[in-house]
């Protein structure tokens, strides 16, 4: 049986976030949610809503647990080019948040939902999502890094029309590291890994990266990268 987690969720009440949580409860852990007020009725039942800011760390950074795993999942729905400014305005801002309020805590260990890079498309988000990376870097975190492109899920499956797309690229040698590394992994998987990772920190200070094979094939953690 795993030891028991204090964990703090930053976008807790979201796609993915809701699912996490749950499963986070389903298997022991103490899991509280940061939510604005009017989205509190949105935390699952049995984690703690915790009132705050994403946006601003002084508003949260006291409710955190010295060693505590802090899950930050803030992000811009249904990310598209067209978003680039919000992008800004909320996805990198929430990281920068999450980095000075888990440095000011002295949380034991970050885990950042990022996205698969380099990519061919959707460069504001790769620009954002690599900064947030860079900011977790430089605070020396022990942090978790997970890189998947895009997640299936109830009112997220439109991209399983580009599967025979990404059975000509991995036939094709010179495209075949790119068919892996932006491949399509589910909302199970996604959950699935986000679980391992808190159950299975790396190694103090050092930063864990995660794409989509090890995603999809359940996380490897034997050793930190």
């Amino acid at each position: 049986m795993e030891a028991v987690r204090d964990v703090f969720v930053t976008g807790g009440t979201g796609y993915v976030g809701q699912r996490l949580v749950v499963s986070l409860l389903e298997r022991g852990h103490r899991v509280r949610v940061l939510s604005r007020a009017a989205s509190a009725t949105r935390v699952p039942p049995g984690a703690l809503a915790v009132i705050g800011d994403a946006l601003d760390p002084s508003s949260y950074a006291d409710a955190l647990i010295t060693g505590e795993t802090l899950v930050h999942l803030v992000g811009t729905p249904h990310p598209s080019p067209a978003k680039a400014a919000e992008f800004r305005r909320v996805d990198l801002p929430s990281i920068d948040a999450a980095v000075n309020a888990s440095v000011r805590a002295s949380i034991g260990h970050l885990v950042y939902v990022s996205v698969a890079h380099p990519a061919p498309v959707m460069h504001a988000y790769l620009d954002v999502r690599t900064a947030g990376e860079a900011l977790i870097e430089q605070a020396r975190l022990t942090a978790t890094i997970l890189r998947p492109w895009y997640v299936l899920g109830p009112g997220h499956w439109w991209p399983l029309a580009l599967l025979p797309v990404y059975g000509v690229m991995s036939l094709v040698p010179s495209m075949r590291d790119g068919a892996q590394r932006l491949g399509l992994v589910t909302i199970r998987q996604m959950v699935g890994a986000l679980v391992n990772a808190v159950e299975h920190p790396p190694a103090a200070g050092t930063q864990r990266v995660v794409d989509v094979p090890a995603i999809r094939r359940g996380l490897s953690l034997a050793a930190p990268t």
